[in-house]
């Protein structure tokens, strides 16, 4: 069902070796759940759909096969760079978590999976954003924080030409306009707000594709700054 299910909705063609990988991803979450907390969606079908899926319906908002370098900033239990990984094996990831337990999973998940060319930073996002800069093609941020925040720890490190991706739920509207501020001052054009529906009723989502067009030097701040006076 999964693969019918990607294939139809996301024109991705799934192999065989990539459907046992995504078995093997739902073993090890659930395994490592039963003592350290990574998810509250547990049920295989519910994983299929609003981790597995959702995290592969960024291929509607942007070609990946021109993308090499990817940062996921929080990405938690792997969401959703590590099943663009499976699904687009020449990409170049590196996933910043700043929780000594999620780095430990993704660990484990790596070598489970068997997967190459996956960096794992276990550093706060703003610290690693500071060295950084100007580094990745595209940046994701999935569930994570508000707009403006998120904007300042990100756009520092694309590229210019390249993007930020934020998956946000349907009442992202109120974001966006509180971000209207840092997207001036980070240079940062709204290109694509993509709106999507999860296959069986499981929510909707929203993909907002942020253009990097220049440059700008001295971001992020440090934390406390950003969140004492988001841009």
């Amino acid at each position: 069902m999964f693969k019918e299910m990607v294939l139809e909705n996301l024109g991705i063609d799934l192999s065989d070796d990539a459907l046992k990988q995504f078995d093997r991803y739902y073993d090890a979450l659930i395994s490592f759940n039963k003592h350290t907390n990574l998810t509250r969606i547990t049920q295989r079908e519910d994983v299929d759909i609003k981790h597995f899926y959702d995290s592969l319906a960024l291929v509607k908002t942007i070609d990946l096969s021109n993308v090499k370098t990817l940062c996921d900033m929080g990405a938690g239990a792997g969401f959703p760079s590590i099943p663009l990984k499976i699904a687009y094996p020449h990409l170049k990831v590196t996933i910043i978590d700043s929780l000594g337990k999620r780095i430990t999973f993704l660990k484990q998940l790596i070598d489970t999976l068997d997967l190459k060319d996956v960096h794992l930073v276990y550093d706060r996002i703003e610290n690693h954003a500071k060295s950084h800069q100007q580094t990745y093609d595209v940046v994701t941020a999935r569930a994570l924080g508000k707009l403006p925040l998120i904007l300042e720890m990100g756009m520092p490190m694309v590229k210019k030409d390249g993007c930020f991706i934020a998956y946000k739920g349907s009442n992202y509207v109120d974001e966006l306009i509180e971000s209207k501020k840092a997207l001036q001052i980070l240079k940062g054009r709204l290109e694509v707000e993509r709106s999507y529906e999860l296959p069986d009723d499981k929510g909707g989502r929203v993909h907002l594709l942020i253009r990097k067009q220049n440059h700008v030097q001295g971001y992020p701040r440090s934390f406390a700054a950003m969140k004492k006076k988001p841009l």
